[in-house]
């Protein structure tokens, strides 16, 4: 049967396995010279099956989507493509007639030049702690120390468990404690180790709240008001290793014998629909869903809270990038959610709050239109468990720096970010439900 475009399907396959034979697949080893960010946009449905059928057999490193049966027509591809594989890959894409855009041509000089990391300079600024740039766990860890002993009336730190490598799970409760009972607000980033502005974001919604606290009345109506529990980083083993080995891993560390594969996505390993359309059982893949449900201890130790807590907790957002997107459910099919209107309502006035910063626009809707369709995310867990407002955070940007977000926009987006949760927060309040 011929594809769309007059090309016979049988000669895809063959074109394919010639590909492969000529493409060793290099190992990562956290070093990237030479290799390249390209971005196509299949325009036909020929198109979209070449790129799904080549980069699901080379196992390259799809920046977004997440993997290859999430390409679709008309849609933006990223993928990194290591040195080895472009010196063939390119011209295969070329002969196909596909277009495609080079992003990042070095994506090791891109990393050394736009985060810094490896000239180990002063992290912290004139008044202390820098929140201009990123940190490492280790950093960040005992920024949430500090804190705790020195905001000690409206922080307090405690672990909902420990990662597969053993390292606790921290956890900031924030919030002015006025009444024996109020209602709460999850926050957490850095479920993919990768997307280091997320845990950014975090620390930034911390600092903001402790030093507005006595002069924003809206700051101080929020932490009289309501409990925030905020984990800057849920995938700690992850995000460990993203400084200390390899710069784009996305997984947890967990070790899989049978295949010599480390890690589990995270955001594909929760109770909902688990392992349906957009996960893989594989566990080489970048979206493997796990052995079973809650198999990592980092998503079991938090769905344990939050079901302990669901009654208290009427709001989940988690941080992610990058799309420059904010998400509600559902992620794992397309219908709508019962109470749609209060969700839409504070989507829409969230994404204009974060526009009137910068002009930077964001996308909004059911996260299987508007990204995807994916099973198992934190996000529909959440709200099939009770947690009205559910939320997920696609940051900046749309592609150009992708996870190499530079450190001068921390601030920006970190600034803008802020007044959407703001507005959730308040539209919360107003008991929309």
């Amino acid at each position: 049967m011929p594809l769309p475009g007059g090309r016979p399907a049988a000669l895809l396959p063959l074109c394919l396995l010639c590909l492969q034979a000529a493409l060793p697949l290099r190992g990562h080893g956290g070093r990237y010279a030479g290799d390249k960010v390209i971005r196509v946009v299949p325009e036909n449905a020929r198109e979209t099956q070449i790129l799904r059928a080549a980069f699901n057999r080379l196992k390259v490193d799809l920046w977004q989507p997440s993997s290859p049966f999430h390409i679709i027509e008309g849609t933006v591809t990223d993928v990194r493509v290591p040195q080895n594989t472009s010196r063939s890959l390119l011209p295969y894409l070329q002969q196909a007639n596909i277009q495609y855009t080079i992003l990042i041509s070095d994506l090791q000089k891109a990393i050394e030049n736009q985060t810094g990391l490896r000239s180990y300079r002063n992290r912290r600024s004139l008044s202390g702690y820098n929140y201009e740039v990123y940190h490492s766990l280790e950093e960040i860890q005992s920024w949430m120390h500090h804190l705790n002993k020195t905001h000690s009336d409206l922080v307090h730190m405690f672990s909902v468990g420990k990662s597969y490598e053993g390292r606790p799970l921290f956890v900031l409760k924030l919030g002015k404690r006025s009444q024996l009972y109020k209602k709460a607000v999850w926050i957490d980033c850095g479920i993919h180790a990768r997307e280091w502005i997320g845990p950014a974001f975090c620390q930034w919604f911390v600092k903001e709240a402790l030093q507005t606290y006595q002069t924003d009345p809206v700051m101080r109506k929020m932490l009289t008001q309501l409990y925030f529990y905020i984990m800057p980083v849920f995938n700690v083993d992850g995000y460990h290793f993203s400084w200390t080995n390899d710069r784009f891993w996305r997984k947890t560390r967990s070790k899989n014998t049978r295949f010599r594969c480390y890690g589990v996505d995270a955001n594909r390993n929760w109770k909902v629909k688990w392992c349906d359309e957009g996960a893989s059982f594989h566990p080489c893949d970048d979206t493997y869903c796990g052995p079973f449900p809650e198999s990592e201890p980092e998503v079991k130790a938090v769905a344990h809270f939050l079901r302990k807590h669901r009654k208290q907790i009427k709001a989940y957002l988690s941080f992610h990038a990058y799309a420059q997107m904010l998400l509600y459910p559902y992620s794992y099919k397309y219908a709508t959610i019962p109470n749609f209107s209060c969700v839409e309502s504070a989507a829409y006035n969230a994404v204009n709050a974060l526009q009137s910063a910068y002009g930077i626009r964001y996308r909004y809707g059911p996260a299987s239109s508007t990204l995807y369709v994916s099973s198992g995310s934190s996000m529909d867990w959440a709200y099939k468990n009770g947690i009205p407002y559910a939320f997920a955070f696609e940051l900046r940007d749309t592609g150009h720096f992708g996870f190499l977000l530079p450190e001068t926009l921390i601030k920006p987006t970190c600034t803008e970010t802020m007044l959407a949760v703001k507005n959730i927060t308040l539209h919360l309040l107003k008991k929309c439900h």
